[in-house]
């Protein structure tokens, strides 16, 4: 009910649909191109196969879970790959937006990027970050080693070379292995409060100008929404976009202290 009664009052409240007052000529055209842009690149085909199959496969894991609910020494339980597929996979929609965003943040700042993904579920969102331009990094991070080895098997499926996975608990490797610059980072890992200012507070310092934070399920639970609010008002923070699905969140000075609701 409490999602139910998110999303209606987040259409009725979210009115910007192409960019309208928005100051930033930067951000008007990543609204403009990116967030409503609805052609398909050449690989959403071979990737949306990929989730195909993953959505049938009976094979079971022993995954190791670091999210809410979990401990610190993670909870080890059961589960069939295609019951992960279908209840933590980022939809179409949204890793569409990541390719389109990756694809947009290169063309912008012409060179290869730095791209940081936490939570690598089955590697569905980490193909789309990656395969926009071979040039760019991408490091993701899963607790589950188990889910690790199928995400990896997806990567090799799709030729993907471009991607570097850690696994660990992220509260751990997210301290040691992040990078000190970063343009782009997408957060679909511990979805509490904690969690989530944790990981915000670590990764603010370190995102480049022109950087991007992608929220996922900002609208998940009470505990997300309270975590988005409180990330609106950081000091880092100059600009955020509340797409239901994601939350955006810009650090250039330039920037106007804005907060847009976008309808979806």
């Amino acid at each position: 009910m409490h999602r139910i009664w998110g999303y209606i009052k987040h259409c009725l409240t979210a009115w910007n649909t192409t960019g309208e007052a928005i100051h930033s000529p930067w951000l008007f055209h990543l609204v403009r191109f990116v967030l409503r842009d609805t052609n398909a690149f050449y690989c959403f085909a071979d990737i949306e196969r990929r989730r195909e199959m993953l959505l049938h496969c009976d094979d079971v894991l022993d995954v190791t879970d670091y999210g809410s609910g979990g401990s610190k020494e993670g909870l080890h339980v059961q589960r069939r790959v295609c019951d992960i597929a279908k209840g933590h996979l980022e939809s179409p929609q949204v890793g569409q937006f990541l390719f389109r965003l990756v694809h947009f943040l290169g063309h912008e700042m012409q060179r290869p990027l730095e791209i940081l993904e936490l939570g690598t579920s089955l590697g569905i969102s980490t193909s789309y970050l990656a395969m926009p331009d071979g040039r760019n990094r991408v490091t993701t991070m899963e607790g589950s080693g188990e889910v690790l080895r199928v995400a990896q098997g997806v990567w090799q499926a799709l030729r993907v070379e471009n991607i570097r996975c850690v696994e660990g608990n992220i509260d751990n490797t997210l301290l040691s292995h992040a990078r000190e610059q970063l343009d782009l980072v997408y957060v679909d890992a511990n979805h509490t409060y904690e969690a989530t200012m944790r990981y915000v507070g670590f990764l603010l310092p370190r995102m480049t100008e022109k950087g991007v934070i992608v929220l996922d399920d900002i609208h998940h639970s009470r505990e997300m929404e309270r975590a988005w609010k409180a990330i609106q008002s950081d000091p880092h923070v100059t600009t955020t976009m509340d797409w239901w699905h994601v939350g955006l969140v810009f650090v250039d000075p330039h920037y106007l202290k804005r907060h847009y609701r976008m309808r979806i």
